[in-house]
Order: C-alpha cells, then sequence, then structure tokens
C-alpha cells in the first residue's frame, strides 16, 4: 500500500489549490490519485508502491510547480500541502462538490479538469470522511467552481496552424467516432480508441491521459452515487474526444512515440523517473495509472483488456 499519510497531504493540496491557480490542483490531485491506486491495488510489489511514493514526494517537494507563478500567487508549491487547520468533519458537506461541479460538468472544461479534480476528492472523502473538514471540503468546492468559465483546453495542429484553444478548435466528423449515452459505453469506446490511436503522435487536450482520467472520474462519480451528475458530464466528455480525434498525426514534426518495455506493475518500471516524450508526466504518470485501471473494469472482454494494456504503454514511457 501507498503509505495513509499521502492521503491528507494530497487532500490539502487540492484545497489550498485556490491560492495558486486553477491548475495547481494538478498537485494535490495526483498524490490523492497516488494513494488511491494503492488502495485498489494492494497486493503489488513494495517496490512499485516505494517508486509511487518517490514520485509523491517530488511533486509535494514542489519538482513540477509548471501549473502556477508562486511569485506572483504568494505561495509555494510545498506550501500548498501545508494541513488544513483542523476542525470536526462534516461528511454532509461532500455533497457541497457536487453542487459546484453540476455548474460545470456539461460543458469540457480544460480537458476535462473540473470533472477529474472533482471525482477524485470525492471520492476520497466518501471513503474516509474524517476529512471533511468545512475548510477542506470549502477549498475543494472553490477548485471545482474556478472552471466555471474556462474554455475546452487547446491542441496544436502543426506548425503552421500552430496551437488553437476552446471553439477555435475544430472538432472530429461525429459519425467517425461511435456514440455514447451511457457510463459503459463510454468506458468501452475510449479503451477502443487508446487501442487504436495510442501510438500516434498528437498533441493537445491533454491527450489519452486526459480522455481516460476525465472518463473514469464519471465512472467513479456514477459508482459513488452520482449517477445523474455524472451522465450529466457524457456530452461534454464526448465533446473532448471530438476534439482529439480532430488533432493531426504530427509523428513526421513531432516525432515517433516510444513505448515501455516494462509494464508498470513490476518494480523495474519505477526506475524510470522522466519521460521520453510527454511534458507534466510527474503528475500525469500517476493520475492516469489510477484513472486507466478504474476504466479497464468496465472491459469484460480479456482479448481486448490484453491490447489496452500493450496500448497504454506508450503513456507510460
Amino acid at each position: 500500500m501507498v503509505k495513509f499519510e499521502y492521503l491528507y497531504r494530497g487532500l490539502c493540496g487540492m484545497a489550498n489549490a485556490p491560492r495558486a491557480s486553477s491548475m495547481a490542483g494538478h498537485l494535490g490531485a495526483a498524490v490523492v490519485a497516488g494513494y488511491l491506486f494503492g488502495e485498489d491495488h494492494p497486493d503489488l510489489d513494495g517496490k512499485v508502491f516505494a517508486g509511487i511514493e518517490r514520485d509523491l514526494d517530488r511533486i509535494t517537494g514542489g519538482e513540477e510547480s509548471i501549473w502556477f507563478d508562486p511569485k506572483k500567487a504568494g505561495i509555494t508549491a510545498e506550501e500548498l500541502f501545508k494541513p488544513v487547520p483542523e476542525a470536526d468533519s462534516q461528511a454532509s458537506l461532500i455533497d457541497g462538490i457536487a453542487v459546484a461541479l453540476d455548474a460545470n460538468i456539461g460543458a469540457t472544461r480544460q480537458s476535462g479538469h473540473n470533472v477529474i479534480f472533482a471525482s477524485i476528492a470525492m471520492r476520497a472523502l466518501k471513503e474516509h470522511e474524517q476529512y471533511a473538514s468545512p475548510l477542506l471540503v470549502a477549498g475543494i468546492e472553490k477548485l471545482v467552481a474556478s472552471f466555471n468559465d474556462q474554455h475546452a483546453g487547446r491542441g496544436y495542429y502543426g506548425k503552421q496552424r500552430g496551437w488553437l484553444i476552446g471553439k477555435q478548435a475544430p472538432l472530429a466528423d461525429a459519425e467517425s467516432v461511435p456514440h455514447y449515452d451511457s457510463i459503459a459505453a463510454m468506458a468501452e469506446v475510449v479503451i477502443d480508441q487508446l487501442i487504436a490511436k495510442a501510438s500516434e503522435h498528437r498533441q493537445g487536450f491533454g491527450g489519452f491521459f486526459h480522455l481516460i482520467n476525465h472518463a473514469a472520474a464519471l465512472t467513479e462519480l456514477d459508482r459513488l452515487g452520482y449517477a445523474e451528475l455524472a451522465k450529466k458530464g457524457l456530452t461534454a466528455h464526448r465533446h473532448h474526444l471530438l476534439l482529439y480525434c480532430a488533432l493531426p498525426d504530427l509523428e513526421v514534426e513531432l516525432g515517433k512515440l516510444e513505448s515501455s518495455a516494462i509494464d508498470p506493475f513490476e518494480p523495474d518500471y519505477w526506475q524510470l523517473t522522466k519521460s521520453k516524450q510527454w511534458g507534466a508526466w510527474l503528475t500525469h504518470r500517476i493520475k492516469t495509472l489510477y484513472g486507466f485501471h478504474t476504466l479497464l473494469r468496465f472491459i469484460d472482454d480479456e482479448e481486448k483488456r490484453g491490447r489496452a494494456l500493450v496500448q497504454f504503454r506508450y503513456l507510460m514511457a
């Protein structure tokens, strides 16, 4: 298991994130996801957990503080993880995060970060209610609400067109991507798209990292009892997928993607401390390990599961 102390540390990082920026939520959410991944896979080799904890320590130590300007914000990445003042927990307050999410879940916001952050926090607090203090929950509500007016994200379309954001970005032909109107169908489509496209070098809208985590977040909301809220988020997730599928494969410009030769469930994998091809990987590797295996639960076909595990390694290299 990942040590329990990381759960509270990550929740504090999320609650304090609005003091820096909405995207500073990456830091605390990654730490919470790292702990939850350990809960979901308690039988892994202890060296795997030690590798994950090293990454979490790097995050809490401020190694990936690209999400905000500490000087302008007046707070460092390390300070985001300081404990929130203690108070009695009030489990009923957790629903306030769902209320905050309901205001922005219907549209794609920054590649799904509103849903990803909310879902990770809600699972952690629902399953460990002792941390649902008023100040901590209020901080996470504020983090989720900070996405209310944000655009869908941005994508890269090659040297000539460059980066396009929000409504500037084109959508793939809706007929080219299977439709889905249920949580289970969404999971199936995302895994199918991963199998088909993970080796293509597209850049933007969070790539498969965020498509997977956005989908996994909706499945967790549904599992936690927020079925209507999760269903409301399907339209935004499909919009996110259509944005991604409209991105060109830029292998000629950006280079060929590599795949990890070692499964992340193996201890030797955790000797890899830096990605060969992805930016902001420190926070995204652990969140997407958590999200992918959350999503994989919906796939019963063993052959498809195997192919997905192979293609997922393009994100792990």
